[in-house]
């Protein structure tokens, strides 16, 4: 399933890298340049147990990060 995510605080990328890690295809949706970048290049902007390592195993193949809202809900 193709998921978009909106917001990459503490509830939407966790909540988006758990659900690449279920086995969907998700993009997560911010604002915050600095945060999208850090997401791609599989660094949380946040600290979350765990977080760092699913990010690890899914950006670039179930998970990415954009600022493009419209691409992302396509």
């Amino acid at each position: 399933m193709n998921i978009a995510v909106v917001g990459t605080g503490y509830v939407g990328l966790v909540s988006g890298a758990c659900l690449a890690d279920m086995g969907h295809d998700v993009t997560c949706v911010d604002v915050d340049s600095r945060k999208i970048n850090l997401i791609n290049q599989k660094q949380t902007p946040i600290y979350e147990e765990g977080l760092e390592d699913l990010l690890e195993q899914h950006v670039g193949r179930r998970l990415t990060a954009t600022q493009d809202l419209r691409a992302a809900v396509l």
